[in-house]
């Protein structure tokens, strides 16, 4: 599929479908991959409110509990998520709580490779685990069966098959108000003398001018060009236009940036809210726009690592391990909270700061590729070579 193809169908998504066929009549099994580039702070996504841990490891950005919204006894959401609890209410929506690679790499660029190479500590595999999935999926297979949000195709799909991808553009970042030009040269002649006060406003400016440098260099390295979340719910729309519209699509991939939260993170309001909230309203929006087609979809939520337990000095989170992994689909066992939770106390944490994983990433995959796209461990192995088989009870995910 050229780009332009891609586009045209984009852009035409509003239309009737000619090959749209009735709710009743089922549609293909898909898989919808998100991944949260720069690592997401899961411990204040799927809150764990019964641990005292969390509220003394984090004084400051702890999800205080009255905001919080309960998801059962022992977890709760973050308020910024709302919009995903009518799918939570109806089983549609599950998590897998401290998942994640069980490579210890704290380096964004190694556990993005990782997480999409489906080889935790492997960095000469040559190709992407749903590029694997795709060729182990019935075919004839063409490039319209799998398809990137993105401007570049990722690792992720990168194989032997052919994969569409969908440039998007990047949607603009909120900035401080001396970023904007005119106001900080008003400011700059109101403070251009040799006074103490211009001497410190002068110094000012070039310290927070070598901080955001700094900080933006590091943040787009986190990224790798994922594109901030603010305008993923007008994004997920459309996708599921497209997706509900063209019966070939099987496999999604997306990515969204801005979770490397380690200066003012904040708690139930703040820099990670501000990111969740459209994430939420973005992943309601794609199952609301797929309508029917919502039966036959999962999309699981994932991204490179978790951040530490405790908060930094900054009021933020540093590079962690554990991490939550988002189930949803027509089809979720959902309305629980999945996997082994080891707990935050000092003798819990891996290596004395983070949450641990108890559940490898792959085998979330796993079981939703074998109980929903119905492929057998013959596949299975190759999809994901050397990693551990799904849990019994980790199955259970998808509804049989």
């Amino acid at each position: 599929m050229r780009r332009r193809d891609v586009l045209g169908l984009a852009a035409a998504a509003p239309l009737a479908w000619p090959w749209r066929a009735a709710a009743s009549e089922g549609g293909p099994s898909r898989l919808v991959v998100v991944m949260l580039r720069g690592a997401v702070d899961g411990l204040n996504v799927v809150i764990p409110q019964e641990e005292t841990e969390y509220y003394r490891l984090r004084p400051t950005i702890a999800v205080p509990r009255g905001a919080a919204l309960p998801l059962d006894r022992r977890f709760a959401l973050h308020p910024a998520l709302a919009g995903l609890m009518p799918l939570w209410q109806a089983g549609q929506l599950a998590f897998v709580h401290a998942a994640g690679s069980p490579d210890p790499t704290r380096s964004h660029f190694d556990a993005q490779l990782f997480i999409e190479n489906g080889t935790p500590g492997r960095r000469t595999t040559a190709d992407g685990w749903l590029n694997r999935l795709l060729a182990a999926l019935p075919g004839p297979h063409g490039p319209a069966e799998a398809l990137a949000v993105g401007p570049t195709l990722p690792t992720i799909l990168r194989g032997r098959l052919a994969a569409a991808n969908l440039p998007l553009g990047r949607a603009g970042v909120p900035r401080e108000p001396l970023d904007r030009p005119a106001l900080a040269g008003a400011f700059d002649r109101l403070y251009a003398g040799d006074d103490a006060q211009s001497r410190a406003y002068r110094e000012g400016r070039a310290a927070h001018s070598e901080l955001a440098a700094h900080m933006e260099a590091e943040q787009q390295m986190a990224d790798a060009g994922a594109p901030p979340a603010a305008g993923f719910p007008a994004i997920a729309a459309r996708l599921a236009r497209l997706v509900a519209g063209d019966r070939r699509i099987r496999l999604v991939f997306a990515a969204l940036g801005g979770w490397d939260t380690h200066v003012a993170q904040g708690g139930e309001t703040g820099q990670l809210a501000s990111r969740l909230k459209p994430l939420g309203d973005g992943l309601a929006a794609f199952a609301k726009e797929l309508g029917g087609d919502w039966r036959d979809t999962v999309v699981v939520v994932v991204s490179e690592f978790g951040r530490t337990a405790a908060e930094n000095g900054n009021g933020g989170t540093d590079h962690g391990h554990g991490n939550a992994i988002w189930v949803l689909g027509g089809r979720v066992a959902g309305g629980r909270v999945y996997g082994d939770w080891p707990g935050l106390a000092a003798g819990q944490l891996h290596e004395g700061r983070d949450l641990a994983v108890t559940t490898d990433y792959r085998s979330v995959f796993a079981a939703v590729i074998e109980r929903h796209l119905r492929l057998g461990d013959r596949a299975l192995a190759q999809i994901f070579p050397d990693a551990p088989p799904p849990r019994a009870n980790l199955k259970e995910i998808i509804a049989a």
